[in-house]
């Protein structure tokens, strides 16, 4: 979708005249500096106004893909973000999001034992991945959790399914609950350990929504997709997600699947500076293909795009009136701060804009109630819109106290919506 946003710049050193041919010993203009330096030229010569070249997103031989901004969960760039997959091992990516929450709740502890049943017996998983895990044995919760994360085993999905659900069925219920509730519109779970069914299914998106919930939901349990190997049972697995090794770029997860039907999957995150991007590859041909389109799609991410923070959650941007409270005036700005990525060198593009549902408000207010959005643009294209939201409670004042307001409201109606279409004083950048 951002190639509505790549801006194509042909610079004519070379012009009809031949006086007009630059002189072997003259400097080149560099158009990568801009984005090598990340500070603007000032230098007052004629590269002043050259603007970054945002070239078009990198493309794959693969089924599906995204790359989407970890703060705003905004996509990037993307390929079939919405057709159906079959997410193979992606699918632990539940199976542990659904047993850290439990973690996180309290309900369960790393240090609880679990007895191994039968159904999660290693050598029913004898073409797949697993942990060799032995049944009748107990073994910690924080081994098994290892064991999913790290060795991708079907089995330990199976051991904890039961251990926290009774059976695998109820496990898996608990999952598109958590699904729904993320906003997985796309997916549908039928086990917890992703071998091929007809019915456990997703997107390259839902799997990016999915990566980004981990790590923003579970900060405890999200440094284990960043751990290389683990031995159980005397022996040691290495992670399957490559770039964990690769030195260039500072990956720190996610999880990799592979099913025949399918390709090879991969879902990885990676840091630079202070961003954070999440990358989704589905069926690519190879370990190798997957890995090196995950990390093609990351470093597209960095060099290209910046963080850009316009306003904080404790900025005020506007005030309006309010009839029939116990104060005449509401402040209202946002809930949490205002993170996302631009590309990189147009923040000088950048324009808001608001949407008020009426010009003035009636009492009572509740804090966090939406009393409208606020839009981040370049040009006509909204990058990002945000709720408006008051932020504080406004009671109904008494009767005698809202009698002149209640004589206003009949000659002076507060129902009209207040739009903004230009940068409104109140949202300008302090």
């Amino acid at each position: 979708m951002f190639k509505n946003f790549a801006i194509i710049t042909v610079t004519a050193l070379l012009l009809c005249s031949s006086s007009n041919f630059v002189n072997a010993d003259e400097a080149i203009p560099d158009p990568f500096a801009n984005i090598k330096s990340n500070t603007p030229n000032t230098s007052g010569n004629s590269t002043d106004n050259i603007p970054v070249v945002i070239p078009n997103p990198p493309e794959f031989d693969a089924q599906s893909w995204v790359l989407l901004d970890y703060s705003s969960g905004r996509v990037i760039c993307e390929h079939n973000a919405h057709d159906k997959i079959w997410p193979a091992s992606l699918t632990k990516m539940m199976t542990s999001y659904v047993i850290s929450m439990e973690l996180k709740a309290g309900r369960l502890h790393m240090n609880d034992e679990v007895t191994i049943p039968e159904e999660a017996w290693s050598k029913k998983y004898s073409d797949s991945s697993k942990m060799f895990i032995e049944v009748g044995k107990t073994i910690r919760v924080e081994d098994l959790v290892k064991g999913i994360i790290i060795q991708s085993g079907n089995d330990a999905c199976v051991a904890m399914a039961v251990h926290l659900a009774g059976t695998q069925e109820g496990f898996v219920q608990v999952m598109n609950s958590y699904a729904k509730q993320l906003g997985l519109n796309d997916t549908h779970f039928s086990n917890v350990h992703g071998l091929y069914d007809e019915q456990n299914y997703s997107s390259a998106y839902d799997m990016a929504i999915l990566g980004r919930a981990t790590i923003r939901d579970l900060p405890n349990e999200y440094p284990l997709y960043s751990q290389k190997e683990f031995t159980f049972n005397n022996i040691k697995q290495t992670n399957r997600n490559r770039l964990l090794w690769d030195k260039t770029i500072n990956v720190d997860g996610i999880k990799t699947g592979h099913l025949s039907q399918v390709g090879y999957n991969l879902v990885t995150s990676a840091v630079e500076g202070n961003m954070r991007l999440v990358a989704s590859v589905i069926g690519a041909k190879s370990e190798n293909l997957r890995a090196e389109y995950s990390k093609a799609l990351l470093t597209y991410g960095f060099r290209y795009f910046e963080p850009y923070s316009p306003f904080s959650k404790d900025k005020i941007l506007l005030t309006r009136t309010v009839r029939m409270g116990d104060k005449s005036k509401v402040n209202i700005g946002i809930k949490e701060d205002l993170n996302l990525l631009i590309p990189r060198g147009r923040q000088n593009e950048i324009q808001t804009s608001y949407h008020l549902k009426k010009s003035s408000f009636v009492a009572p207010i509740h804090e966090g109630d939406v009393l409208g959005n606020i839009d981040i643009k370049i040009g006509d294209k909204v990058l990002h819109q945000v709720p408006l939201i008051a932020k504080e409670n406004i009671e109904e004042a008494g009767f005698f106290g809202g009698l002149w307001d209640r004589f206003i409201m009949i000659f002076d109606s507060d129902d009209e919506e207040e739009k903004n279409t230009a940068e409104d004083e109140d949202t300008k950048e302090k």
